[in-house]
């Protein structure tokens, strides 16, 4: 294991295996300015320039990661960008602590009570004076920089991903659809995703 600081004192870092049923992973975990806890899982050489690695910024989704929920796809997601990047043999996992699309847990289940009224996921939040979406990707790139990492291939459907790693000095050379777990417990979320949020899905 190893631990580190920073020179500003402001990212302190830790790194061990993690064997997982995907596969063999390092799991690296920082701890940011703001004191959040995020983590990156990565496996293979990360250094190759012909070829820049699988990268996946999943947002933490306690409902969906942990207990399996249908009213999102968070959970398959994340199953499924691990077995990718094994399968790809290179390529890191960024797991941000920004439940909720960045508002927390407890917001997040006060917008989910608001839905159970008929509100849309975007309507939910603005009527709780919240944003649509408080995720920031700084951190997410800092990390990724931490692993050498200036160049990827970016698994996701969010341009909002894409365009917070480029400002913070990340290149996404290409972007890979990223889609599972859809269901009729979640067809109206994703088809808010992408009428009212612009992200890239095939769903109606």
């Amino acid at each position: 294991m190893t631990i580190q600081i920073d020179s500003n004192d402001d990212l302190i870092m830790s790194d061990a295996e993690l064997p997982t049923e995907y596969g063999n992973f390092r799991i690296r975990a920082f701890v940011g300015p703001d004191g959040k806890e995020h983590a990156t899982l990565y496996t293979g050489d990360l250094s190759d320039s012909d070829k820049p690695p699988l990268v996946r910024i999943h947002s933490e989704c306690l409902t969906g990661d942990a207990f399996a929920s249908l009213k999102c796809d968070c959970g398959p997601q994340l199953e499924a960008s691990l077995k990718r990047i094994q399968e790809e043999g290179n390529g890191a996992l960024v797991y941000m602590r920004q439940e909720g699309r960045g508002i927390g847990l407890y917001s997040k289940i006060q917008a989910y009570a608001l839905q159970d009224q008929g509100h849309d996921t975007l309507d939910a939040n603005l009527l709780l004076g919240l944003p649509a979406d408080g995720r920031e990707y700084d951190i997410a790139a800092e990390m990724l920089k931490d692993l050498g990492l200036t160049k990827i291939r970016l698994m996701t459907n969010n341009p909002l991903k894409i365009k917070g790693l480029q400002e913070n000095g990340i290149i996404v050379k290409q972007r890979l659809q990223h889609q599972s777990g859809v269901g009729p417990r979640n067809v109206d979320y994703l088809s808010t995703k992408r009428h009212r949020m612009g992200h890239l899905l095939n769903v109606e």
